[in-house]
């Protein structure tokens, strides 16, 4: 058996393009705007009030993290690509954080698992999305464990007598 992620089978019709999402990994030198200076956040711009099929996410985190140096943040905007103008879709967040020092963009396809994973023995995930809280990822491993399993992962396992001692 073996468990990968996309980029581990391209090429080999093991997977197919669903989409594509943007990411803009931004270095600033403040905390967002309007945040009570918050050390880390998470904003999610809800599709209907952005006019999209989609929402936007934002995802700040600091030192307090020990991700970068005292005095720098780091915001991670990321959108579903719903146009042919990816970096514009992303200018409601990026107006929202406000300066920045640096920013690196990228594009990125969107893969899911189209292979028969039970008879190949190849569990193959799906990319990650635009969603900045991993709920969509999280999911996704607790069905894939389902399906290699052949049960529920249950989280609220008792300690036995023995265990508690």
């Amino acid at each position: 058996m073996v468990i990968c992620d996309p980029s581990y089978v391209t090429g080999q019709e093991k997977t197919k393009v669903i989409g594509r999402v943007i990411r803009a990994i931004c270095i600033m030198d403040h905390p967002i705007p309007n945040t009570n200076n918050a050390q880390s956040i998470q904003i999610i711009l809800p599709q209907k009030q952005m006019g999209r099929k989609t929402d936007i996410y934002i995802s700040m985190v600091s030192s307090a993290h020990n991700v970068c140096r005292q005095g720098l943040y780091l915001a991670i905007c990321s959108a579903t690509v719903e146009t042919n103008d990816p970096q514009a879709e992303l200018k409601p967040a990026m107006d929202l954080i406000g300066e920045t020092l640096d920013v690196f963009i990228q594009i990125s396809e969107i893969h899911e698992p189209c292979n028969d994973s039970k008879a190949e023995g190849l569990f193959v995930t799906s990319s990650y999305d635009a969603t900045s809280h991993f709920e969509t990822a999280g999911d996704q491993i607790l069905e894939m464990y389902e399906q290699i399993a052949g049960e529920k992962l249950v989280f609220n396992i008792q300690p036995s007598e023995e265990d508690e001692y």
